[in-house]
């Protein structure tokens, strides 16, 4: 796959874990990103890595908020950018409870002020980083993105406005073209552990939490909730590598170049295969050497008990499937978490 060498590819939040990952996946492939971060939760140090990772000089990276339409007007205006990956956004559940109006702007006025700026610069070609929250509490489940979406917090509520949001703009000029990629838990870390999740703070997912009590961070684990009608009573969820995941980006990007999808598309991005908390504690376990200590505990309000989706649409539409398994999510998150015991260094 061989993008044209003189366009640019703006990543939004490239410097975080999804978007460092995709970033490297993008370089691959031969396109040549260019990162703008505020770095409110990522570290400038994982594009160092890439760029060594990629063996390229460095990865173009300017500090700041999308929220700063001069400065997204100065980004336009001194590359060549014909595509936008859009990952910038705040993404703890528990704090967009407590903190809802500094999602809605910086999640949604962001993505707001970001596409105006596109459009400002005749640049009409977004893949946004959504996510399965916006189906909220599934019937059933495998998911179909055909099922009906709503929100049960206002993280989830800012991704579903953001969805319709650029629905509505694509309603309005079917030009654009507009990439939804719902995907579900993301986990791992590059094979090179040189790059991986490094939350600020107490995680607010299972892995990276499972990997610092592994690592000695904490004593050990709580499981919230041993009671859903789930196997083992644990809520069950679907894991992705995020390797995996930023491939699936860079696939809807080149299908949108070669023109072999709609210009609306909402993709779910996830395995199919559901595991839950016992299933990914016991398989860390394996991957680290030794037995996760964790407790059980009460369940988290507004926790559903399984949620994985059907990917089947993302294979008949974009080439794209999950090809690495629940070992290699573990192996190489232990990987960057053993060689990396504080991160970045920050």
């Amino acid at each position: 796959m061989v993008a044209q060498q003189q366009s640019r590819v703006l990543v939004t939040g490239g410097a975080g874990y999804i978007g460092s990952h995709t970033c490297l996946e993008l370089i691959n492939s031969g396109y040549q990103p260019v990162v703008l971060d505020n770095l409110c939760n990522s570290s400038a140090e994982s594009l160092r890595r890439v760029a060594a990772l990629c063996g390229v000089d460095a990865v173009p990276f300017q500090q700041g908020d999308i929220r700063d339409g001069a400065l997204l007007d100065r980004l336009f205006e001194q590359y060549p950018i014909r595509s936008v990956m859009h990952f910038a956004g705040l993404k703890a559940v528990g704090e967009s409870v407590a903190q809802p109006l500094a999602y809605y702007d910086n999640n949604v006025g962001g993505t707001l002020s970001l596409v105006q700026a596109m459009q400002r610069h005749g640049v009409q070609r977004l893949i946004f980083s959504s996510s399965a929250t916006v189906y909220g509490d599934p019937c059933t489940v495998p998911i179909r993105e055909d099922f009906p979406r709503s929100a049960t917090n206002p993280y989830g509520r800012s991704k579903l406005m953001i969805e319709d949001m650029l629905m509505d703009l694509h309603q309005a000029g079917p030009d654009w073209q507009l990439a939804l990629l719902r995907y579900f838990n993301p986990v791992g870390a590059h094979p090179s552990g040189r790059i991986g999740e490094d939350p600020r703070g107490i995680p607010n997912n299972l892995m990276p939490y499972i990997a610092r009590v592994a690592v000695g961070w904490y004593e050990q684990l709580s499981v919230f909730g041993n009671d859903f009608p789930t196997p083992d009573g644990t809520g069950v969820r679907d894991y992705i590598h995020v390797v995996d995941l930023a491939k699936g980006h860079v696939r809807a990007l080149a299908a949108f170049e070669a023109g072999t999808v709609p210009n609306l598309l909402a993709v779910n991005l996830g395995t199919g295969q559901g595991y839950s908390v016992l299933d990914m504690v016991q398989a860390f376990g394996e991957a680290c050497g030794r037995p996760i200590p964790y407790q059980m505990v009460g369940r988290r309000a507004g926790d559903v008990a399984s949620c994985f989706a059907d990917p089947a649409l993302a294979q008949q539409l974009l080439g794209w499937r999950a090809e690495l398994g629940l070992s290699a999510m573990c192996r190489d998150s232990w990987n960057w978490q053993y060689a990396n015991p504080t991160g970045y260094d920050r």
